[in-house]
């Protein structure tokens, strides 16, 4: 097992057999970004990784073990789409949406009996007619923009991110 640990891909600070068990164990804390352009539409990735697989998702990570939740916003925000400089300067300013509990019968891992709790902590980032990100991350084969109501009703969507459509979003500050 030690010679594993070693080699073992890390994910966020832990190795993957590590990971597989923490996620096997317990609820992992979250944060989701929904960006939305000229309060008419939501960008969604379609995901390449488990859990959600092949859903349009909102663009979101983990926080990591002994990360404030305004780094982990900051670094999601980069690593997901390359905001993390504009978040940091001001420049997008994140709403608090709410908390939200996402349970899904798989995980990142694909091992059979082995389930994803996440306990998430959605923000809304209202960016200008014409945004477009500056980067993507691995975790989605394409991005597209939606139109917040046909984001809101279609099942390409998954349910959770269909979730945070539903209600009003915050305005533009």
């Amino acid at each position: 097992m030690t010679e594993l640990l070693a080699t073992a891909p890390v994910v966020g600070h832990l190795d993957l057999p590590t990971f597989t068990t923490v996620v096997a164990a317990s609820p992992l804390v979250s944060m989701d970004l929904v960006l939305v352009r000229d309060q008419r539409e939501v960008l969604l990735g379609l995901r390449s990784n488990r859990p959600a697989q092949g859903y349009w998702f909102v663009p979101g990570g983990r926080i990591y073990k002994n990360e404030r939740m305004q780094a982990a916003l900051q670094r999601i925000a980069q690593t997901e789409l390359g905001l993390g400089d504009a978040l940091g300067r001001g420049q997008v300013q994140p709403q608090w949406l709410g908390s939200y509990e996402h349970f899904y019968d798989d995980s990142f891992s694909g091992q059979p009996g082995v389930s994803t709790h996440y306990v998430v902590l959605a923000h809304v980032l209202h960016v200008p007619a014409g945004f477009e990100p500056p980067s993507r991350d691995a975790q989605h084969q394409d991005w597209r923009w939606w139109p917040l109501a046909e984001a809101a009703r279609s099942e390409q969507v998954h349910r959770f991110s269909r979730d945070y459509l539903t209600g009003d979003l915050p305005s533009p500050r």
